[in-house]
This record gives C-alpha cells, sequence and structure tokens, in this order.
C-alpha cells in the first residue's frame, strides 16, 4: 500500500493540479457572452407590398405611355411624309376658291414652286394676296413680314366694248428692274379716277410710284406708298403695295434674279 500511495500522490500532482487553462475551458462548459449586433429597421410586410405593387404600376404605367408616345410619332411621320403641312395648306385654301381649271392649275403651280424654294439657300418674295401679307425670306426662314394692299384690277374692254374683269395675277415671275423714285407718266384714267383735271399734255411726276418700285411684269409692280403731289392715292391698280420702310429694309437684298411668288 505504501508503494501504491506515493504513485497516487503523484498522478494527483502532475495531472489534476498542473492541468492547463485550454484543457480546464474544454471539459467543462462556460457561456460565451456578446455584445449584441445592431440590427437594420426593416418595413412591415405589408409595406413592402405596397411598395412592389407601386413600383410595378410606375413600370406599367411608363412603358404604355412610351407606346403610345411612338405610335403617334409613327402616325405622324407617315402623315408628314405623304402630306406635309405646307401641302395641308395649299389643298385647304384651293378648296375654298372658285376657280376654272387654267387658273386652279396655275394657282397649284406657283404654291408649290413656293414651298420648293424654302429648300433653297436664296432670298425670295411671296405676295400672299388671300391674307394680304409680303414675306421675304431665306430658305424656309422668314427675314420680313409685311401688310400689302393690292390694286383692284382695271376692267379689260373688249371689242365690242364690254368690260370684262381680269383674272387676278398669280404665278412665279423673276424681278425685272428695281427702280429708286423713277419717273412715272400717270393716265388720265389715273386722274379721273382721283377726282384731280387731267393736265393736257400728260406730264411725268418724279417718283409717281413711290420712292421703291420693283417691276415683276408689264405694267404690274411691287411699290411703296406714292407722294401726296402723285394722282395715286394706294396701290396701282392691278399692282401691289407694301410699306416703305419695309421695302427699305429689304431693298438691297433684292435683285434681278429673286423670284417673286404671286398666289
Amino acid at each position: 500500500m505504501s508503494d501504491r500511495e506515493p504513485s497516487r500522490r503523484w498522478w494527483k500532482r502532475t495531472i489534476g493540479r498542473r492541468a492547463s487553462g485550454i484543457f480546464a475551458l474544454r471539459t467543462g462548459y462556460y457561456p460565451i457572452s456578446r455584445p449584441p449586433r445592431r440590427k437594420l429597421w426593416r418595413p412591415p410586410l405589408r409595406a413592402s407590398l405596397l411598395l412592389l405593387l407601386f413600383g410595378v404600376a410606375l413600370a406599367a404605367a411608363t412603358i404604355a405611355h412610351r407606346r403610345r408616345l411612338e405610335t403617334r410619332f409613327g402616325a405622324s411621320v407617315v402623315e408628314n411624309s405623304s402630306t406635309p403641312l405646307a401641302i395641308q395648306r395649299i389643298r385647304h385654301d384651293l378648296e375654298g376658291m372658285d376657280l376654272d381649271e387654267g387658273s386652279l392649275q396655275r394657282e397649284l403651280d406657283t404654291r408649290l414652286a413656293a414651298v420648293d424654294a424654302q429648300k433653297s439657300s436664296e432670298f425670295y418674295l411671296v405676295l400672299d394676296t388671300k391674307a394680304k401679307k409680303l414675306s421675304f425670306r431665306f430658305g424656309d426662314r422668314l427675314v420680313r413680314e409685311a401688310p400689302l394692299t393690292v390694286g383692284e384690277p382695271r376692267p379689260i374692254v373688249s371689242a365690242s366694248g364690254e368690260k370684262v374683269a381680269p383674272a387676278p395675277l398669280s404665278g412665279a415671275f423673276t424681278v425685272r428692274q428695281k427702280l429708286e423714285r423713277p419717273a412715272w407718266k400717270p393716265p388720265a384714267w389715273i386722274w379721273e379716277k382721283a377726282g384731280k383735271p387731267v393736265p393736257k399734255p400728260l406730264s411725268e411726276i418724279r417718283g409717281g410710284l413711290g420712292r421703291y418700285v420693283v417691276v415683276l411684269a408689264d405694267d404690274v409692280v411691287l411699290h411703296s406708298p406714292p407722294p401726296p403731289e402723285s394722282p395715286l392715292q394706294g396701290a396701282k391698280p392691278g399692282s401691289y403695295l407694301a410699306p416703305e420702310a419695309d421695302l427699305a429694309a429689304i431693298w438691297k437684298r433684292i435683285g434681278t434674279e429673286t423670284r417673286v411668288y404671286i398666289f
């Protein structure tokens, strides 16, 4: 017994007392305490479902709106490619005119020529006798617009003595001349229409048609207001009158190659 006791004491001394701390932890139960983690806020399930439904509805509305825009744009492109706005306006204006076949064809040709002029890089004049407007344009740009006075047509006397009203002037012209204060000899009927005595012999009046005169065709001009000493008051019959300030503004841009479209 004495031999066993020393051995037992040795066991207790070497194993029991000298066990390491790791060994003690593994052989015992020790709860490990950790600091609680901070959790992110989570919306309620109902709110999440509402947000999801709102997003789906918004996406569907966006897609539907885009399709509507594409449909409208496609229809607009097809309509404009087949009947441009200018052509639609020409058709609308011609529908309200009481013209024979020849006059209608001339009117249509003039308006189409004016539309083609918008594609050019040149200055040109448009005399719209229905809207009573003068437009000075460069390509498709409107440079200046002014009121236009259309002179009443002078009746044509036939061989039988019957007075026939001439057809209104329309068509595409090229400026023949541009004159500044040209001398003009008013005919006797101009004096008579103005209620003034007819001078004998008839004399020329310096600037009788106004300061600016643009010759378009035989006896057809575009002119500024005549002076007080002229028997002509207003537009020359069969011609056109525009304010002097507007003609002065575009005067330097008008030449003998400038196109004029009258309709």
